[in-house]
């Protein structure tokens, strides 16, 4: 078995204990008598309710104070001596005192015995020791010879075993006699006492009956069980040494007592009786409040005494209501105390509490709750608002507080002189009505006090000239920046009302209660460019500060750029204004113009608005323009315009195209008509005899032309037209002689041109003789009639021509007309074929170097026909 030698500190909780933690030695086997030479192991356990063991070092205090720390919880002892231990967090064991001893013949018993525990003791010879005749004597008297074993049992111990124990033994004929030990049953726990909380309880109220015992601090393992009798009724066996009456009623009241037992044991105790009287309940509720007078921001604290109300109990808390039919109800609770933290003026009034059971209801008086407010600051205006100037004017004086109990005495003070002392039993303001002298100015304040303290309010003083700044300081700013006006005066009571003003107009009107300065703040557009001001009144009239100018720079916007023509379409010649302008800018703004990204010249504006450049169109003028504004904010660029400059076309050159010189019925005639210059498209009309032939349209700028098969009725005059839609231009009419099929042909032929050459042979020397004489006569120079050459090119203008070739020598007819007389002549040139085209060639016949005249007819402008004539190639001619 176990011997605890050493336990724990105990305290009764309950009946039972708590404890602290102390070290406890067992031991093994549980002698503490034993032979030298023999070992006994001591184990330290640290015993602790409802916590598990869990130690890492363990102290060991040995016989010699020698002193051994190890993480092993047991011990081997086999020396005579006391021995303690102590665990870790735990305090130190009880000493054991060990007896190793050379006797023959020893009595071994545990140290501790309680009530009901089955006791050993053991007579013990040593080793090679024969006794005969073994007895265990009590007392001195003869307790039990021990014949067949050394053990005497004691079962159920009781205090009737107490007393002094050996035993004796004989070795031949001499006795031999043991150690004595002394054991003395203890008590395993006192006999309980009962207590109850009250035992003359009210009732209604709670009382609660505890069974109060202590097991002994070397039985900590043990466990107790309580029951509670009043006369021949008891309760049932429970661990709680408590039984509760809730609520106690009269007959409740009595003898008690209480009875306590070991479980699994036959050891039971009884308390002494306790009477129980309950009393007869007296209700009554009260309520109180605390403090008695309170003041405003306090706490108050209402109290609701109940007596003779069962519990449990709810009070309700209310508050008297004389206008209406109901009163207010504040809280309900379990609470008898109702706190208001921060008292407050109109928490004034009538209260009460009602207290309820279930069974009860009972209401409380009254109690009336005066809250005494002390004056706020006062505040002091003057009547009516504006600036006095002028002596023997009339002002009011007026001084209020927000709050405060009436009644309520107003001083009125300039400069700390006391103009008036007044009453107010009714309101909390008070005024003083002053006529104005030259020693009324400055400044002036009032004082209200109700008996809890004069309070003061701040002074009157008209307000400083403000003064107005901005920020970031300057004079100028760009759109979008923010900017913030400050007006601030130096002198000045509170409050304070500034107004901001641009251009006379009002932008905000802000209060200052605290600080003599306020501001405000705008993100800058164009439209705030202009002079600002502020204004600061504080009653007296309001005051102004100086002018600030502001300027606000806008950054140019994206320039459009507009082409205005003279005409819907862009003529050579015309003069074209390129205007470029932002929608918005600061002035001066420089305009630059474009054509392909080349400058094409700059205009500035001064005052704003957009600025012009005229330019005179050449045909190199078409493409992309463009503008740029700049006021040294950063440049901006218009989207491109793209402008197309047309060209009219010029007087078109008809041409008639034959195989044959002599045209006769069946040939096929070429009619082309050509403009030297002109835009494209252009649409070419085809004429006979002032009759539409046909039209077509050239997209390439080049001529078109028209394939006739003569017949008879193809004699006539022919023209051309060319338009490109700015204007259509006429050709000079060719006439055509169509001739018909009579007799031989062949003979015809060879009679004409035997008589044709020698007719141009003679023709030719005149003409050669007649130009030389009109050459020296014009100073050694030919003369061409430009009025006669329609087709001549504009001098202004280089044309360029693709003429084509012929594979032989063919006939070309023209209808010229010198100087627009009434000798018209018709001519029928040679044109030779070229393999290629000459690009800046002249398509005109007489421009044709390897051509020449095979055929002139002259005619008057009233006759129908005239004799041909055959004149030199080298003649001019149209």
């Amino acid at each position: 078995m176990l011997l605890w030698v050493s336990l724990l500190i105990l305290a009764p909780v309950g009946g039972q204990f708590a404890s602290e933690i102390k070290s406890v030695i067992s031991l093994h086997p549980p002698w503490t008598t034993l032979f030298q030479g023999e070992t006994v192991t001591l184990t330290c356990k640290a015993f602790q309710f409802n916590a598990p063991q869990k130690r890492k070092w363990y102290r060991w205090y040995l016989p010699g104070e020698i002193q051994s720390e190890t993480t092993e919880n047991t011990y081997e002892a086999r020396e005579s001596g006391g021995y303690k231990c102590q665990a870790q967090d735990s305090h130190s064991s009880d000493r054991v005192d060990l007896l190793f001893t050379t006797a023959s013949l020893i009595l071994q018993a545990p140290s501790d015995v309680f009530e009901a525990d089955s006791v050993v003791l053991r007579c013990q010879a040593k080793a090679n020791v024969i006794l005969n005749n073994m007895t265990l004597y009590k007392n001195g008297k003869v307790l039990q010879v021990l014949d067949k074993t050394s053990d005497f049992h004691i079962y159920q111990a009781s205090m009737k075993d107490n007393g002094d124990y050996h035993c004796s033994g004989f070795k031949d004929t001499h006795v031999v006699s043991s150690n004595k030990i002394k054991i003395v049953v203890q008590e395993l726990f006192p006999s309980p006492v009962l207590k109850a909380s009250s035992t003359q309880p009210t009732e209604g109220n709670t009382v609660t009956l505890t069974c109060e015992t202590q097991l002994s601090l070397q039985r900590p393992e043990s466990q107790l069980l309580f029951r509670f009798v009043k006369t021949s009724m008891w309760s049932e066996w429970k661990i709680s040494p408590e039984f509760q009456f809730s609520p106690i009623r009269r007959e409740n009241s009595g003898s008690y007592w209480c009875e306590a037992r070991r479980l699994n044991s036959l050891v039971q105790k009884q308390s002494q009786e306790l009477q129980i009287q309950v009393q007869e309940i007296v209700r009554d509720v009260q309520i109180r409040s605390h403090p008695e007078f309170v003041f405003e921001g306090q706490e108050l604290v209402l109290i609701c005494s109940v007596n003779g109300v069962p519990r449990p109990i709810t009070v309700s808390w209310y508050k008297k209501q004389p206008s209406l039919w109901k009163d207010r109800e504040l809280q309900t609770s379990s609470k008898t105390e109702f706190k208001v933290p921060v008292v407050q003026s109109s928490d004034a009034g009538e209260y009460y509490c009602i207290a309820r059971n279930g069974r009860f209801s009972l209401e409380s008086n009254l109690v009336i709750i005066s809250v005494k407010v002390p004056v706020s600051q006062p505040v002091l205006t003057l009547r009516p608002p504006g600036t006095w100037t002028l002596v023997r004017d009339k002002i009011s004086l007026q001084c209020e507080v927000q709050r405060g109990s009436l009644p309520i005495w107003y001083q009125f003070f300039h400069e700390d002189v006391l103009l008036m002392k007044t009453k107010s039993t009714s309101e909390r303001k008070m005024s003083h009505r002053l006529s104005l002298t030259e020693n009324h100015f400055g400044k002036y304040y009032c004082t209200a006090d109700n008996g809890l303290g004069p309070q003061r309010s701040e002074a009157v003083m008209p307000v400083s000239q403000p003064v107005l700044t901005l920020s970031p300081p300057g004079t100028w700013t760009l759109v979008g920046n923010e900017v913030r006006l400050q007006c601030e005066v130096q002198r000045g009571s509170s409050p304070i009302w500034y107004q901001f003003f641009h251009e006379d107009v009002l932008l905000t009107r802000i209060e200052a209660t605290s600080w003599r300065t306020r501001s405000y703040s705008f993100s800058v557009a164009a439209e705030h460019s202009g002079n600002y001001y502020c204004t600061a009144d504080n009653g007296f009239g309001p005051q102004s500060s100086e002018t600030i100018n502001l300027s606000v720079i806008v950054p140019v916007s994206r320039p459009v750029l507009t082409l205005r023509p003279p005409r819907d379409q862009a003529v050579v010649g015309d003069v074209v204004e390129l205007h470029c302008e932002v929608q918005r800018g600061s002035p001066p703004i420089l305009y630059q113009f474009y054509h392909e990204d080349v400058t094409l010249g700059s205009s500035s504006s001064a005052s704003g608005g957009g600025a012009s450049f005229n330019l005179i169109l050449k045909t190199e003028h078409s493409g992309n323009y463009f503008c740029e504004a700049n006021n040294g904010q950063g440049v901006q660029r218009s989207y491109t315009v793209s402008l197309s400059v047309r060209v009219p076309v010029s007087r078109p050159v008809l041409t008639l195209r034959t195989a044959r010189a002599q045209v006769v019925v069946g040939d096929v005639l070429e009619l082309r008509c050509e403009a030297q210059r002109g835009s494209t498209p252009i649409l070419y009309w085809f004429y006979h005899n002032n009759i539409t032939l046909e039209t077509s349209t050239s997209h390439s700028g080049q001529g078109v032309s028209l394939n006739l098969s003569l017949t008879a009725d193809h004699s006539g005059t022919y023209s051309c037209e060319a338009d490109n839609g700015l204007g259509p231009q006429r050709s000079e009419a060719v006439t055509l002689s169509v001739m018909g099929l009579t007799g031989s042909k062949n003979s015809l032929i060879a009679t004409s041109v035997t008589g044709g050459l020698l007719s141009m042979m003679a023709i030719a020397a005149v003409a050669l003789l007649f130009y030389c004489w009109l050459l020296r006569k014009a100073g050694g120079k030919p003369t061409v009639d430009s009025s006669r050459n329609p087709s001549a090119p504009d001098p202004q203008e280089s044309t360029y021509h693709n003429v084509p070739g012929w594979i032989e020598l063919q006939p070309v007819y023209s209808n010229v007309n010198p100087n627009r007389g009434e000798v018209v002549y018709s001519e029928v040139w040679s044109v030779k074929k070229e393999n290629k085209l000459t690009a800046a060639s002249e398509p005109e016949p007489f421009k044709n170097t390897d051509s020449c005249v095979i055929y002139s007819q002259v005619k008057g402008a009233s006759t129908a026909a005239s004799k041909p004539q055959f004149l030199d190639p080298l003649t001019p001619h149209r």
